[in-house]
């Protein structure tokens, strides 16, 4: 799982005291000299991109007599952020909250008691991002790509 995976890297991170991680699954446009920046400033363990959801399925507001008042084909959620995938980590976090136990969750304890624990910053990205979790958003984002309107190619 997630945490465990993390603790198998730490022979390779030799005396950094920091370093980046990301899930892979996913792009965006983030501004990662910022990203650092704003780790930096604000001196906790871990910081995580926050991001807007992409509504899956559009939203309509219905009245108890079912009339539709209102209706969004897929809206971008504004309330509230997800876990965009995209961390800056303090090395001590390892020792701290990880384990070599193979069923170790990043999200579940270690996040959770990071952020019980005053330890966990969000980077509030607003730009573009994707998550590529399914076939469908696979193919979304490879027509970008060969059609050059890939808005997290920003080289």
């Amino acid at each position: 799982m997630t945490g465990a995976r993390i603790t198998k890297i730490k022979r390779f991170l030799g005396d950094s005291e920091k370093f980046m991680l990301t899930y892979g699954d996913g792009v965006a446009d983030i501004d990662i000299p910022k990203l650092l920046l704003f780790h930096d400033l604000h001196k906790k363990l871990v910081t995580v991109t926050g991001v807007h959801s992409i509504g899956r399925f559009g939203e309509m507001q219905v009245e108890l007599n079912g009339e539709v008042t209102s209706f969004a084909e897929k809206p971008q959620v504004s309330e509230g952020r997800i876990n965009g995938g995209f961390f800056v980590i303090k090395s001590k976090f390892i020792d701290k909250y990880l384990t070599e136990d193979e069923s170790l969750v990043l999200e579940k304890y270690p996040h959770m008691q990071c952020a019980k624990d005053g330890q966990l910053m969000s980077y509030n990205h607003n730009g573009y991002w994707q998550p590529m979790d399914t076939y469908r958003e696979y193919d979304h984002l490879n027509y970008l790509w060969n059609n050059t309107k890939a808005p997290w190619k920003i080289w």
